[in-house]
């Protein structure tokens, strides 16, 4: 089988680089493209991947967004047109989607939040669409997604490529080299996709918690821009501590590393303090009733270890009771 895998943001980049090897013991064959946009290209570069680059990013507004959709799909379908894939697979590429459903390829798609409009395209053209647990059955018929093509999984994509994570004993000079301490409080954030479909709106409250964040001296912050804009847009008032590294960085090492993490998923995978779900742009489902399971789960343990603690108190007391009173049957 000859796979062909589209990383259209840089999220998607550990997330594939983590199946792709499964899929090659399955004796598939896979080819890669992505989209310039959020590092996606830096990120594949470094963890080995060699993509076709095609695409960039629309902006802001909707019309070149549409536009920017129509022209990608239109590239990726001249370069993907006899090359014999037999499935096109994305973290809902809305492009390779369109692109293979016009070339006759079956595509799978992911995804995991449910207030993305651009679902309503993806969900209808995928001939396979796979969501967390927690994505809302009422979201997945309103945008077309028929039960019989719906798959779920547990979790969260970043339980994936996080499952078997083990952190870079190295990464620390990393953190020296950009001006980090071990005593330092490391902070990591993300910014609000505020160019993004599902983002039509300002979030004062990143910008506030960022403000208040750097005027604490014992905290570094690293700020991870997701495109040359919004880099360029902080840098113009840049506080002391507020690190944007020009390197990329995988997300995974700098956020183990982190005391706080305004993200979301890897957060939530790699049990760090989170304030992502606070300052998101909706409610949403999937983070939400994920975060209540990890808490469930605290809560039975707690509960195990408390049910372990007292039989391991009746049983010292009912020896103590027998060195007292030999003749007293065995505990």
């Amino acid at each position: 089988m000859r796979i062909w895998i589209d990383l259209a943001n840089s999220p998607h980049v550990p997330f594939f680089h983590a199946l792709i090897p499964r899929f090659a013991q399955r004796g598939a064959q896979v080819e890669l493209t992505a989209r310039d946009y959020a590092q996606t290209v830096e990120l594949s570069k470094a963890a080995g991947l060699t993509p076709a680059v095609i695409g960039g990013h629309g902006g802001g507004k909707l019309a070149g967004k549409a536009g920017n959709l129509v022209g990608r799909a239109a590239a990726l379908a001249r370069w993907a047109r006899g090359r014999g894939f037999d499935l096109a697979v994305s973290h809902n590429s809305y492009a390779q989607i369109a692109a293979a459903s016009g070339l006759g390829i079956r595509t799978v798609t992911l995804m995991d939040y449910e207030h993305q409009p651009a679902n309503h395209l993806a969900f209808r053209l995928a001939s396979r669409v796979i969501v967390p647990r927690a994505f809302p059955s009422a979201e997945l018929k309103k945008y077309g997604a028929s039960t019989r093509k719906v798959r779920r999984y547990e979790g969260t994509k970043e339980d994936v490529y996080l499952a078997g994570f083990v952190a870079d004993v190295e990464f620390a000079e990393t953190l020296r080299g950009l001006g980090i301490a071990s005593e330092d409080v490391l902070v990591v954030a993300r910014p609000p996709a505020r160019e993004a479909l599902y983002h039509r709106f300002e979030n004062e409250l990143f910008d506030e918690l960022l403000v208040s964040l750097s005027a604490r001296a014992e905290v570094k912050i690293i700020l991870l821009p997701r495109s040359d804009a919004q880099r360029a847009e902080y840098e113009t008032r840049k506080p002391a501590n507020l690190i944007m590294p020009r390197a990329a960085l995988d997300g995974k090492d700098d956020a183990a590393n982190a005391a706080l993490a305004i993200l979301l998923g890897q957060a939530l995978a790699l049990g760090i303090d989170r304030l992502g779900d606070l300052l998101g742009d909706q409610t949403a489902r999937v983070p939400g009733e994920i975060a209540e399971q990890e808490r469930r789960k605290q809560r039975k343990h707690r509960q195990i270890d408390e049910r372990q603690l007292e039989c391991g108190r009746a049983e010292q007391l009912a020896q103590r009771r027998h060195a007292l009173r030999p003749d007293a049957p065995e505990p």
